[in-house]
């Protein structure tokens, strides 16, 4: 069985660090886990590796956000792998800090990568995990906030995050839908 996990963010040094990359984050922390090697392919850096019998392609877009469904629907096609086999990996300003869901499916939320996603597969049925940056910053600031870097308290508590996001990850690739979202959204913040 074949999953693909999509780890949204936006390619380049300046955007390395900042919240709006989480999702490539958390994809280079489970290929690190599993000695899994990212090469530059088509609209993405693309790894591949073995889970409990699952194979599992982790995908970073480098298309930019914006543009994220080219990567999603090339890879999709590319590997045959069912609609219900993707996991989107995206960053979130409506959740808090420190909270994270899983959903099977669900609207774009204002989020342009999943926007994206959303136009070129034509429909929103496809499983997301939102990590919750939180929406602290003054009116107007929206776009320095995500695309800044993480504060020194938020750096501190984002490995535990990771983590758990990874492992929330890799249960929706080997275990029931549910069950990968009782374990995501459970002891949030």
């Amino acid at each position: 069985m074949k999953y693909l996990l999509v780890g949204l963010g936006n390619i380049g040094e300046e955007y390395e660090n900042t919240r709006h990359n989480i999702g490539f984050n958390i994809v280079d922390a489970i290929a690190k886990a599993h000695n899994a090697v990212f090469k530059l392919d088509r609209h993405a850096s693309v790894a591949e590796l073995k889970y409990k019998s699952r194979t599992i392609i982790l995908v970073k877009p480098t298309t930019y956000m914006n543009l994220s469904g080219k990567a999603v629907q090339y890879w999709l096609q590319k590997e045959h792998i069912p609609i219900e086999n993707v996991l989107i990996l995206v960053d979130d300003l409506a959740l808090p800090f420190e909270t994270m869901r899983m959903k099977g499916k669900g609207s774009d939320g204002g989020h342009n990568g999943l926007k994206h996603i959303q136009a070129t597969l034509g429909h929103a049925n496809y499983a997301r995990l939102r990590f919750g940056i939180g929406n602290n910053f003054s009116k107007g600031q929206q776009i320095d906030f995500v695309l800044g870097e993480w504060d020194r308290s938020e750096k501190e508590k984002l490995p535990a995050l990771i983590d758990k996001a990874k492992e929330a990850a890799l249960l929706f690739c080997t275990q029931p839908l549910e069950r990968a979202v009782a374990f995501t959204n459970q002891n949030n913040k």
